[in-house]
């Protein structure tokens, strides 16, 4: 799985919409591709992380002129043949320190992808980097799950996520550090075969703090991209912060 694209090589790319099929469907893609499209108003949108092109393709069909700043070749090729890849800009690199030209209404970061920064250093200059790119009031949003340690009890480290014959997926937690890592042992032709993602967890509270440093100041928070309200019981949020106007 090494190599300069990092965790997401060829092998990955040609199959992560298949395996990310539920977040292509409609009913993931729309709600958040509205919210995007209401923060951007008459400017350009930034998206960090923009992959095989999930949101950043649907948005740029409601004619939002959307750029994006990837680290993986072979996830940006993926973009680049589906219909309509040649009309978003794409910049390879690592988006917590890249810096492309011009300024953003909106810049994003969707589906946990602030996790793949496995530091504080770069999640905290990934703030910075997209405060940097936005013009005054514009906002930076993310979506991404709130750590489940009310799941840990007392000398267990793992969470199980996904479970079948052939197939088994679990989250493990070190509570010292915020290090997590994605665990994927699958079944092929009767053998298992491991596959390894780390993660850096972050909890709301951090990133406003990560947004204070930037200068941004949060504006809303909610439970998903249909903006329900986010509860202690929420899985996961959509969070949005401002930068001042003036």
């Amino acid at each position: 799985m090494h190599d300069e694209d990092g965790y997401f090589g060829e092998k990955v790319a040609a199959g992560y919409d298949e395996s990310a099929a539920d977040m292509f469907r409609p009913e993931a893609v729309d709600p958040a591709v509205d919210l995007l499209v209401g923060l951007a108003g008459d400017g350009r949108a930034l998206e960090l992380g923009i992959g095989t092109g999930r949101i950043a393709l649907p948005l740029a069909r409601r004619g939002i002129p959307v750029h994006g700043i990837d680290m993986s070749r072979a996830m940006v090729a993926q973009l680049r043949a589906k219909p309509g890849g040649d009309t978003v800009g794409v910049t390879i690199g690592d988006f917590a320190t890249t810096r492309v030209e011009g300024t953003f209404a909106v810049a994003y970061l969707v589906f946990n992808t602030i996790n793949n920064l496995t530091t504080q250093d770069a999640q905290v200059a990934c703030f910075q980097n997209a405060a940097a790119h936005l013009r005054p009031g514009g906002c930076f949003v993310i979506e991404v799950g709130v750590p489940e340690l009310r799941r840990l009890p007392p000398g267990q480290n793992a969470v199980p996520f996904r479970i079948s014959p052939t197939q088994w997926a679990f989250d493990i937690y070190d509570v010292a550090t915020q290090a997590m890592s994605s665990n994927y042992v699958t079944i092929v032709d009767g053998r298992a075969k491991h596959e390894y993602y780390p993660f850096r967890y972050v909890w709301p509270s951090e990133l406003d703090l990560m947004a204070r440093l930037a200068g941004l100041r949060l504006r809303d928070r909610w439970e998903d991209w249909d903006r329900a309200p986010f509860t202690s019981e929420s899985r996961r949020h959509v969070s949005v912060w401002e930068k001042p106007a003036d």
